[in-house]
């Protein structure tokens, strides 16, 4: 190897290095779903609160005559963790596993297993069965 060649890919090695660093760090931050101070008020709700053109339904409906990738929205509480990004919700018309990722949760609010939610997503029906991925999680007053 000569040594201009050497001192050319340095560079583009240490930028690699950096930035792989810095998308680790970042990555892991969002990842461990932060609860402590905010500058957003406890309580407050995150991106559009008005009316919308997806419907409530049931999880007894969405299971029996829902498609893939239909949107709905879910009324009820989330009643367990299941591991990773993976929740039980239940409606009282039926129990759905439910996809949620931590940075879904809004931030500062405490939700239990007697908080009643809105989960905003759509159904994924695939190999594995039926699941329900959520994009918006509110928490209903």
């Amino acid at each position: 190897m000569t040594h201009s060649f050497r001192l050319m890919t340095l560079p583009r090695t240490l930028l690699a290095c950096a930035a792989l660093a810095g998308a680790l760090a970042a990555g892991g931050a969002s990842a461990q779903g932060y609860t402590g101070p905010s500058s957003v008020p406890a309580g407050a709700q995150r991106g559009y609160t008005g009316p919308s053109s997806v419907a409530v339904t049931s999880v007894k409906t969405l299971i029996e005559t829902g498609r893939d990738d239909q949107k709905a929205i879910l009324r009820g509480r989330i009643v367990s963790h299941d591991g990773g990004d993976h929740y039980t919700f239940d409606d009282g018309t039926g129990r759905i596993r439910v996809d949620i990722d931590d940075h879904d949760f809004p931030a500062g609010v405490k939700i239990d297993d007697k908080t009643t939610v809105e989960l905003h997503g759509e159904l994924d029906l695939d190999r594995k069965g039926i699941e329900f991925d959520v994009d918006v999680i509110r928490v209903v007053q």
